[in-house]
């Protein structure tokens, strides 16, 4: 359980949901691999559901092709869609409360590290700064490279070389909202598990302290095993974070072709009490 929020703060619920290939197209559509299934109306609304009982302030969405989707599960008035640039299916969004301002900045392609004649493409960083008109904080929604869940720097297999060039990227953005001295947030599917004594959280930390609730700890999402979904705070945003608020909404279903239908990721989510 959590206790009460300091006088005149506000409480932020932050959350961050990789919905696995969220998407109408067709099956057989040329941008989706042969073993991804298109949902249909039933899997959005038993998504939506969902969306509601998680309730948060600020969800940051993984794997989602159109703000159209988006909007089925976190729909107007209540929340506003913001959705990347990227030319690709697994695109990464904000759902943002009604009452927040939002300022959009430029996304992140660097995140992209492919060269531009590549077949396929990385997912960029979507960039947001939200101000409740007392604090602001600076998100970045990201969805790094697949397949280097536990890999070091010097790993040489082709994910990891990746993932860990899109690292560098990363730590870049990190060092610059440090060195303004300006809170933020980095949420989204990091696809590696940020142990204690991770060589990739040491790369990130390396300009100044971060906090990352999910370090060292086992997720419950089907059947356990540790987090690759993050939320990594800096700067003033560290010392916002509600003690103990580290929540992990599970899926109710039971049958296996409804599961399926859902995602292989559960939604992760954290409270912040903003000054």
């Amino acid at each position: 359980m959590t206790g009460p929020a300091p006088a005149g703060a506000a409480t932020l619920r932050l959350s961050t949901w990789n919905l696995d290939w969220l998407t109408q197209r067709r099956a057989g559509d040329p941008s989706l691999p042969r073993d991804v299934h298109p949902r249909d109306i039933a899997d959005i609304d038993r998504l939506a559901r969902y969306a509601a009982r998680l309730h948060p302030d600020i969800a940051a969405l993984e794997e989602i092709d159109t703000p159209e989707l988006a909007a089925r599960l976190f729909p107007a008035p209540r929340y506003r869609i913001l959705m990347s640039h990227d030319d690709v299916v697994q695109k990464t969004a904000l759902a943002v409360r009604a009452g927040l301002n939002v300022t959009r900045n430029p996304d992140l392609d660097a995140l992209d590290v492919y060269p531009p004649d590549a077949p396929r493409h990385l997912r960029g960083g979507l960039d947001v700064t939200i101000d409740d008109g007392h604090a602001s904080l600076r998100l970045l929604v990201v969805h790094l490279k697949a397949g280097c869940r536990d890999g070091t720097a010097g790993d040489r297999r082709p994910a990891c070389r990746t993932l860990y060039r899109q690292v560098a990227v990363l730590t870049d953005w990190i060092m610059e909202r440090q060195d303004e001295g300006e809170p933020f947030a980095v949420l989204g599917d990091f696809n590696h598990m940020l142990g204690t004594g991770d060589p990739m959280l040491g790369m990130l930390a390396g300009n100044g302290p971060l906090t990352v609730p999910t370090v060292g700890v086992a997720s419950p999402c089907w059947g356990g095993e540790y987090f690759i979904d993050h939320i990594l705070l800096g700067d003033q945003a560290r010392q916002w974070l509600h003690p103990d608020s580290l929540r992990v909404m599970l899926y109710q279903e039971g049958d296996p072709d409804l599961q399926s239908r859902l995602s292989d990721h559960c939604p992760v989510s954290i409270g912040l009490n903003m000054p």
